[in-house]
């Protein structure tokens, strides 16, 4: 499947980096990060399946390895055969998937609170997906006049971020309609049950491994578990950071990526 896709301010410039957003999210969630990245690469970000400007495909397979497959499907489509890879949730595991299935492609993975590294599969969906899905949904409506207030922010964000008080207006909005019309949502949480990440990755790919000290959606204890991530991973912590580091940190990230790709 070819997903849709958007190439930000294409140029010749030596390096591409691929952004992958998480499930119920969208490509516009890299809008903290992008307009830095664009500077020092050709960046390109897509819309999984059911999500964001990309139809929901009843034949498409909504696992990580699927989605990984359909995502190198869309790189080829656009000619483009290496690039570095940054993605977010379930966007950082697709990233790892990718470099299992072809580490000639791949010359890195960012992975912001990647999924997928838990200590025991998920058997069903926990409750707060479903609640976060319903909210946004049933308020799609009125959330354009909500978020103007701090209570709504806390509703929608705090088991985000625990910097949500510092999410612009545009932030909130974007990120709630996103979760909104994410049809996908639940095909992708159903597709990933039962599995995890366990695979080990070449070592000529570059890997960075990032996660939050509050990541209330992937907690430490049961869902950050390194033994799974590949062996020469680096592993980095940010503090006061939630779920969407680009969001919390995009310097740091930002700094990160730059890293890893060689540009410092």
């Amino acid at each position: 499947m070819i997903l849709h896709s958007e190439v930000l301010e294409p140029t010749d410039k030596d390096r591409t980096v691929l952004l992958i957003h998480g499930m119920g999210s969208a490509s516009s969630a890299w809008i903290p990060i992008q307009s830095q990245l664009t500077e020092r690469f050709n960046v390109i970000k897509i819309d999984l399946p059911g999500h964001g400007k990309t139809p929901l495909d009843s034949t498409q397979a909504m696992d990580p390895v699927a989605l990984a497959k359909s995502v190198f499907e869309t790189m080829n489509n656009l000619g483009i055969d290496t690039f570095h890879v940054v993605g977010n949730s379930l966007g950082g595991w697709i990233g790892l998937e990718m470099a299992v299935l072809n580490p000639d492609a791949i010359e890195s993975v960012t992975a912001l609170a990647p999924a997928g590294l838990w200590l025991e599969p998920f058997t069903t969906r926990y409750s707060g997906t479903a609640i976060a899905r319903m909210l946004a949904n049933s308020l799609r409506v009125i959330s354009p006049l909500l978020l103007h207030s701090e209570w709504a922010r806390k509703i929608g964000f705090e088991n985000v971020s625990p910097r949500w008080r510092e999410f612009s207006y545009e932030l909130c909005l974007d990120a709630s309609n996103a979760m909104a019309t994410a049809i996908g949502y639940y095909p992708a949480w159903d597709a990933l049950l039962k599995k995890r990440f366990d695979k080990e990755i070449s070592s000529k790919v570059k890997i960075t491994v990032i996660f939050g000290d509050t990541v209330r959606t992937l907690p430490a204890p049961s869902c950050q578990e390194r033994s799974l991530a590949p062996t020469h991973a680096k592993w980095v912590n940010f503090t006061e950071c939630g779920h969407a580091p680009m969001w919390d940190h995009p310097n740091e990230v930002l700094q990160e990526i730059y890293r890893i790709t060689g540009v410092i």
